[in-house]
Formats: C-alpha cells, sequence, structure tokens
C-alpha cells in the first residue's frame, strides 16, 4: 500500500472538511476513520482552525503530514457529503484513488449561485426586520441592503482583502445606506435596518464552533474560534461606528 498517498487523500479530506466550517473533532475523526479503513495500524490527527497534523503508523513505520489551511468557509453540504462518504468507506472497501476521485468530485460539485445566494442573503435580512418589530419599509430597506452587502463580500473575497477590514468596510456601507434611505424616508427607522443588515455579517458558525470544540475538550480551537468571532464583531462595530461618527458630524448633531 502507498502510504505517503494515503496520507495525502486523508489530509485532503480534512482540509475539505475545514475549509467548509465543520467542527474540529469532527475533521480529526472523519480523517481518522478513512485512514483506519485501509488497514493500518494507527492513525492520529490534531487539528486547528488554521491547520492539520496527521500521522499514520503502518508495518511499524510512522508517516507524517503538516497541512496549513488559510481559506475558510461555509458549505455544510460538502461536510455531510465528506461524512457519509467516511461512513461508506467501513462498509464497502475502495482503492486510494477511487477515493481522491470521489473526494474531487465533492469538491467540484457546484454550490448554490451567486444570484441565488445573493437573493435568499438579501431575503433573511428582510426577515430580520420583522423579527427587530420592523415595518414592511425597514424589511424592504434591509432587503436592499443585503443584496448591497452580498456584492460587497464577493469583492472583498476577490480582491483577497482581510477579513478584518472587509467586514469593518462591508459594515460601514451597510450603514451609509441606511442612513441614507433615511433621508429619503424619515420615518423609517434606521438602527431596525442597520442590525436587520448586519446580521449577514454576524459569525453565527464560528462561534456555534467555538462552543462545541469547547464542550468536546478542543479548548485551544475553541479559544481561537472564539476570538476570530470577537475580531468580527469587532470589526462590525468598527465600520458602523466609523460612519455613524462621521454622520453625526455632517448633520451638526
Amino acid at each position: 500500500m502507498d502510504t505517503n498517498a494515503l496520507l495525502d487523500v486523508t489530509a485532503y479530506a480534512g482540509r475539505l472538511l475545514l475549509q467548509s466550517g465543520a467542527e474540529t473533532y469532527r475533521v480529526e475523526e472523519t480523517m481518522v476513520r478513512i485512514a483506519q479503513s485501509f488497514s493500518i495500524d494507527d492513525a492520529q490527527s490534531f487539528v486547528t482552525p488554521t491547520g492539520i497534523m496527521l500521522s499514520i503508523t503502518y508495518e511499524q513505520k510512522t508517516y507524517s503530514k503538516i497541512l496549513r489551511v488559510q481559506k475558510r468557509g461555509v458549505d455544510l453540504h460538502r461536510i455531510d457529503l465528506i461524512n457519509a462518504l467516511a461512513r461508506k468507506l467501513a462498509k464497502d472497501p475502495c482503492t486510494i484513488q477511487e477515493l481522491y476521485e470521489e473526494l474531487q468530485k465533492i469538491e467540484q460539485e457546484p454550490r448554490y449561485s451567486f444570484l441565488t445566494t445573493m437573493f435568499f442573503g438579501a431575503l433573511g435580512a428582510g426577515g430580520f426586520a420583522f423579527l427587530f418589530q420592523g415595518t414592511y419599509v425597514e424589511a424592504i430597506a434591509a432587503f436592499v441592503i443585503g443584496l448591497i452587502i452580498k456584492c460587497m463580500q464577493k469583492l472583498m473575497d476577490h480582491l483577497q482583502i482581510h477579513m478584518f477590514f472587509s467586514h469593518s468596510i462591508v459594515a460601514g456601507i451597510a450603514a451609509l445606506a441606511a442612513f441614507l434611505f433615511g433621508l429619503l424616508y424619515p420615518k423609517a427607522n434606521e438602527d431596525t435596518i442597520i442590525i436587520s443588515s448586519i446580521m449577514l455579517l454576524v459569525p453565527g458558525l464560528a462561534i456555534t464552533n467555538a462552543i462545541r470544540d469547547t464542550m468536546a475538550g478542543d479548548y485551544l480551537s475553541g479559544l481561537a474560534r472564539a476570538v476570530e468571532a470577537c475580531l468580527i464583531a469587532i470589526a462590525i462595530a468598527v465600520g458602523i461606528g466609523a460612519v455613524l461618527q462621521c454622520w453625526l458630524l455632517w448633520r451638526g448633531a
């Protein structure tokens, strides 16, 4: 058996999971399950939000691999497919090459189009307006600003701007759009519009994974994800605060 190939394909599966927003313990468990399905002596993994360390022992020799993961997002469907594939290997073994090809298919599987993502993201922002006791006017404004936020996020990702600055800029643009809408329709509640629209920027997955990793005993990963969530929250506050201060100065408040 080509142990190096098994090491590479197992780490590949872990990287896909981590990039898709999977919890640390899930990534570790899935990689170990995949490696053990090939009848090796032992497999150990250690995962952080930005890196993977994996070792495989076969015929009294240990092979290891370290993988750096820099880009992370959210793709729960991909996580589900890789988990299902890992469980399937226990009942229906395959070759390393076949496993690699299956993982490639999962990685290349098309996601929702940008227009679909943009529309439903904006729809979610509009729905939050009602949750915060807003009117149809605030909901429509939040919907439009949600479209702007999704477009700006796509642009920031394309320009590869750092997470902190991208969230600050997008949050500031959302606040400015809400204030401009307030000029057009003075009866609109600007606070409700801003809060509803920036819900698209709130790091819900990072907060959830921080709690789950901590409860699972992965304190390092839990702390790292919690710090990441806090940084995003600070970035949002900085962006909105800067625009709000400039707006108040301009209005002479």
